[in-house]
């Protein structure tokens, strides 16, 4: 956000003073440049620092022959093209060229060529490379792309007939987001990672980036930041960077789940932290012959500003629920208050401006009005999070998905199970044919023993009466079997919930949340299975799953091959990536890890997020096959 900040401002450090009016100009970005803003700065946030007007690269602009234009592009041979175009038909007073990656020697000549042959050389006031190919989604979370993403998916790394060239190719992409996140870290790690997948080499390729940044098309002063702080900066103080793949932890991503950042991932249209939802779905049928109302989509922003959404994200369900309700009662009681005075005072229906300007006596009065503003966006706030909470619950209830993830649990945790799986499976009203699927992959994945033949026919005939596709099976048995698996499963710890009853009716008489027979399931904290490798590789623990692991310290190049840590304290600061890509479970699962160590700090990042409905569709696509 920092970094983007002083790119918007020239690249200058963004002034404290607001008073000052802000330079007025215009922003230009491609698609890539776009999802890295919207999660960081909002409309207003940009109108704040000057930007009267963002657009599209490739969309069709006018000229604004008197305003400077920041432009923020990844730089390809098309958006080069139409930087060129820009300059010769003078769009713009000044172009303040970012490049989100660095951008190379011969495309940086053709830039000159053009602004040469526009006579516009002048014009071109700066052109930085800004290193930031990467998004990032909250404090501690980034990812590395949303365009073109299947590009580097999970599909993308794991396919039978992938060729070289396009392992090669998705490594470097991988690598240069993630060299973008050290350099915007302003920090060189030590990394750690397991052997013979696609995290260790993507590892390889970032040490050769990370710790050569002389091989690198650097400029001399970003050179001389890094051999700095790689060879000045005591070990204990450099964050630990551990890749995991993803193929070591199958079952967290098909899981159904019961916090509400997570649950909205799963069910609803979630990206870059904004739902979309259709409103009027439960609306009144139109009369007969009359056209069918058109369902309009809304759109609600996510973000850190909003206070509730930081509290409760992490959340179980009923909790959230539970709150949303207690902050509508104290707007009410707010709201009220105010009514009850301006009434006292005679003043139903005068303005603001009256108000305020009434004697002492009223002071309470002209507080309370003072506030609406305030009290406004507490009621917007309010109101997004009735409506996105409605929507989770009424997936919650129709397929029953406290059912789904309090079964899984036990299943995860290797506890006793109360039900058959042939019975929920079979249930036409437990959940979509989709529900049923990632439940019985669940199964699958962390069974000790894989079912019998005759066992797995009985199932498979289950699934397709419950008309679910078997594509995914496919891959998870060949997964299962080349991994290994069925000898060592991932342990999924002392998991599990705490059922606290049935909410047997709504949580007060006036709740907008009927919550009557969902279970009240209690989180018990545990790690996952990332989790736990953080946990041994933070604190320095031997133990057989991560003893194994490379290490690459920039101070021992030469030995580099070691596996042998040289640094014996335990890490105050680390980043996981998952290769392979990851979700909102695991991310939950890291920050609560991280608040229960006094001053410790993790930053969880992956190649893409998906939810498990994405995550199936790449397993169906890879069980095609």
């Amino acid at each position: 956000s920092l970094a983007l900040k002083r790119m918007l401002n020239f690249n200058a450090p963004p002034l404290k003073n607001t008073a000052a009016e802000p330079v007025w100009k215009v922003l230009i970005y491609d698609r890539f440049g776009q999802d890295i803003i919207s999660p960081l700065l909002s409309v207003k946030e940009l109108r704040d620092m000057g930007i009267t007007l963002h657009l599209l690269l490739h969309s069709d602009r006018d000229p604004i022959p008197d305003v400077p234009a920041i432009y923020f592009v990844m730089p390809t041979e098309e958006n080069i093209d139409r930087i060129c175009q820009d300059l010769r038909n003078q769009l713009y007073e000044s172009y303040y060229l970012n490049f989100i990656s660095a951008i190379s020697r011969s495309k940086l000549e053709d830039i000159a060529s053009a602004a040469l042959a526009a006579n516009a050389v002048s014009q071109v006031t700066k052109v930085f490379d800004q290193y930031l190919n990467f998004i990032t989604l909250e404090d501690d979370m980034f990812i590395l792309c949303h365009q073109n993403k299947e590009l580097i998916s999970y599909h993308a790394i794991n396919r039978a007939d992938i060729q070289d060239t396009d392992m090669e190719a998705i490594m470097d992409t991988i690598v240069d987001s993630l060299f973008c996140f050290f350099v915007t870290l302003g920090a060189v790690p030590i990394i750690r990672c397991p052997r013979g997948n696609a995290a260790e080499m993507v590892a390889v390729v970032t040490r050769v980036k990370l710790y050569f940044p002389s091989c690198n098309a650097l400029s001399l002063a970003a050179q001389s930041l890094f051999l700095t702080v790689m060879f000045y900066s005591p070990s204990f103080q450099r964050p630990l960077f551990i890749l995991a793949d993803r193929n070591v932890d199958m079952a967290t991503p098909l899981h159904h789940t019961w916090t509400y950042q997570a649950l909205i991932h799963d069910v609803l249209d979630f990206h870059l932290n904004r739902v979309m939802m259709e409103e009027g779905a439960g609306a009144e049928p139109s009369p007969a012959g009359a056209r069918p109302k058109k369902k309009s989509r809304k759109t609600y922003d996510l973000t850190a500003a909003d206070k509730f959404w930081q509290k409760h994200k992490g959340s179980p369900f009923p909790e959230v629920a539970e709150s949303v309700q207690e902050e509508l009662d104290a707007y009410r009681a707010q709201e009220d208050e105010v009514k009850r005075l301006k009434s006292i005072m005679g003043l139903e229906g005068e303005d603001e401006g009256a108000i305020s300007m009434l004697s002492d006596n009223t002071a309470k009065l002209t507080s309370a009005v003072s506030s609406l503003p305030e009290l406004l966006e507490k009621k917007r706030l309010i109101d997004l999070h009735t409506n996105v909470a409605t929507a989770v619950l009424d997936h919650i209830k129709s397929r029953k998905l406290d059912v789904y993830f309090e079964y899984e649990e036990k299943l995860m945790s290797k506890s006793t199970l109360d039900k058959s799986l042939l019975d929920i499976i079979s249930d036409p009203d437990a959940g979509t044919p989709e529900d049923k699927m990632r439940l019985f992959l669940i199964f699958y994945i962390t069974a000790q023993q894989a079912p019998s033949e005759s066992d797995l026919e009985q199932y498979k005939k289950a699934l397709v009466d419950a008309s679910c596709d078997l594509s995914p099976l496919t891959y998870i048995k060949q997964w299962k079997a080349f991994t290994k698996m069925a000898a060592t499963p991932a342990n999924y710890g002392n998991s599990g919930v705490k059922p606290m009853g049935l909410f047997s009716r709504v949580m007060n008489t006036g709740s907008q949340f009927v919550m009557e027979g969902v279970k009240h399931l209690v989180l018990k904290q545990h790690n996952l299975p990332v989790t736990r490798i953080l946990d041994n590789l933070m604190e320095m623990k031997s133990h057989p799953e991560t003893d194994d692991y490379r290490y690459f310290d920039p101070k021992m190049l030469r030995g580099s091959e070691s596996s042998i840590p040289r640094n014996k304290n335990p890490f105050q600061e680390a980043i996981v990536f998952v290769v392979g890509g990851g979700n909102y479970i695991e991310y939950q699962n890291l920050v609560d890890y991280a608040k229960s160590k006094q001053g410790k700090k993790v930053v969880y990042g992956c190649s893409e997020l998906f939810n498990a409905a994405q995550f199936i569709k790449q397993l169906s696509q890879l069980g095609q096959k």
